[in-house]
């Protein structure tokens, strides 16, 4: 009887990580928690690759979004909106603040409050990262075809607005 072979893994991933996991026929309360966690790796791992040539990473990337979207806030509405802790938050705007990506400014009105507020190179920053970012994200979702992607997409959506 023949075995199978399968190819090595990739370089830095033991041959136990490139499994997939759990099987497609597992319907333990596990299971989708593990299939969401693959799924969320190996598009982190994309992602990480994309941003490294901005000097920036994932943790900062959401705050930057945010920022882009929303405009100034307070680092408690983006502790709120990116569901970070307080301390996490902290260092992550103090990192942005000194690649001179984010700054905290003034209140009007609230002399104890400051508003994160992107830069000019914040802006462009997360611009250049947003469109090198698209091949990757693409890539990583290649095996889907364009309306399964925006299934996933509204049901992810769904999952995450409770």
């Amino acid at each position: 009887m023949a075995s199978e072979r399968s190819a090595p893994p990739p370089a830095g991933r033991s041959a136990a990580a490139t499994k997939t996991v759990p099987p497609a026929a597992d319907v333990s309360p596990f299971a989708m928690g593990l299939l969401l966690r693959q799924a969320h790796e190996q598009v982190a791992e994309a992602m990480d690759e994309v941003l490294r040539p901005f000097g920036i990473e994932r943790r900062h990337l959401m705050v930057l979004m945010r920022l882009d979207a929303d405009g100034p806030l307070s680092q408690r509405d983006l502790v709120v909106l990116t569901r970070h802790d307080k301390a996490s938050m902290v260092r992550i705007v103090d990192d942005l603040e000194r690649l001179g990506l984010a700054s905290r400014e003034a209140v009007v009105g609230d002399r104890r409050l400051r508003a994160v507020t992107l830069t000019d190179e914040g802006r462009r920053v997360f611009a250049d990262a947003h469109r090198a970012a698209t091949p990757a994200a693409d890539s990583a979702l290649q095996p889907l075809t364009a309306g399964e992607i925006a299934q996933l997409r509204g049901l992810l959506r769904r999952l995450t607005s409770r």
